[in-house]
């Protein structure tokens, strides 16, 4: 296949282009660059525009094309700066792919996989959340991605736009090579936090914000899915589109859920010495348990996570923050 990833600069993009080379399919990279990174780039041709232009996209689609898929990465996605700057996420998540989509169907592409949130089902009312479950968020990013779930379902029935929202749970781990990992300008994320904590002179202390909630340490428990499972699903997912239509969504976790001071452990069980922590105030629009049934996933896609133990999730992790290439 002929795929456009929009985003592929960024952490699950660009682990979803290695993983695209590897089955031989080729990719072109869209990006502004402003959470990307230009060096993650190394198996597409890259492009640097923004979804916010919606001229550009056209033109990328027209000169580029035709593709047989687009994927979508392109969001903001931390929830505090979302309850802080909400403008910014329906501005940037809602009207840029807005912008994408109107793109596509002037085009003529209907193939689009989007990334999703678990965000979009806000506080679980049940111990392993399904398709199924209301979507109720409680942030303005998971309200973000939840409306664009929405506008998939009318933009298949008014102009055939095939598509498949994939539900992340906590992405993680790094590519088991080395050659790419996570980086984010604030890292937001526990596993990298706690990793680049243990490293002299890479950051203050770990933070854990919360201690009261009611779980059994008290702290949030969250559903980890490593980032190449995440790949894969989004490959059979497009593969999925070329024989199915309609406006899909499926939850991607391992359907276990750990603590933060679980992973803490385990990320010390992999470095080999415990992990220093502060506790700090909980953050605003964090539920405290989100874990996943997945099985939807499995019965329909096809797909099963390779990597379902933290410990081994952690360890690609460890070994990609030792030695950053970029």
């Amino acid at each position: 296949m002929k795929i456009l990833v929009l985003g592929g600069a960024g952490y699950i993009g660009s682990h979803i282009c290695k993983a695209l080379s590897q089955q031989s399919h080729h990719s072109v990279v869209v990006d502004n660059l402003s959470t990307g990174h230009r060096e993650a780039v190394r198996w597409s041709r890259f492009i640097e525009a923004d979804i916010l232009d919606r001229d550009s996209l056209i033109r990328i689609l027209q000169d580029e094309g035709p593709f047989d898929l687009i994927m979508h990465f392109c969001a903001k996605s931390l929830v505090g700066e979302s309850m802080q700057n909400p403008a910014l996420y329906y501005r940037n998540n809602v009207v840029g792919t807005l912008n994408l989509l109107d793109a596509m169907v002037a085009t003529g592409h209907d193939k689009l996989v989007f990334s999703s949130t678990a965000a979009v089902f806000g506080m679980p009312e049940k111990e392993l959340i399904d398709e199924q479950h209301s979507r109720l968020p409680i942030n303005p990013y998971g309200q973000s991605k939840k409306m664009i779930e929405d506008v998939l379902g009318d933009y298949h029935d008014a102009y055939g736009v095939k598509s498949v929202a994939l539900r992340y749970f906590n992405a993680c781990g790094a590519d088991p090579d080395g050659e790419i990992g996570e980086r984010h300008e604030p890292e937001t994320h526990l596993i990298p936090n706690i990793l680049k904590s243990a490293i002299a002179g890479k950051t203050a202390e770990l933070k854990v914000f919360g201690d009261k909630y009611p779980t059994p340490d008290g702290t949030c428990i969250r559903d980890y899915i490593h980032v190449n499972d995440l790949a894969s699903a989004h490959i059979l997912a497009g593969e999925y589109l070329q024989t199915h239509a309609g406006a899909s969504a499926f939850n991607l976790g391992n359907g276990n859920g750990f603590s933060v001071l679980q992973v803490i452990e385990a990320a010390g069980n992999v470095i080999g010495r415990d992990i220093a922590y502060t506790v700090e105030a909980p953050r605003a629009g964090d539920p405290p348990i989100l874990v996943s049934d997945a099985r939807q996933a499995g019965e329909i896609l096809g797909w099963q996570p390779v990597y379902t133990d933290i410990e081994s999730i952690i360890a690609t992790a460890w070994h990609w923050h030792q030695n950053e290439t970029f």
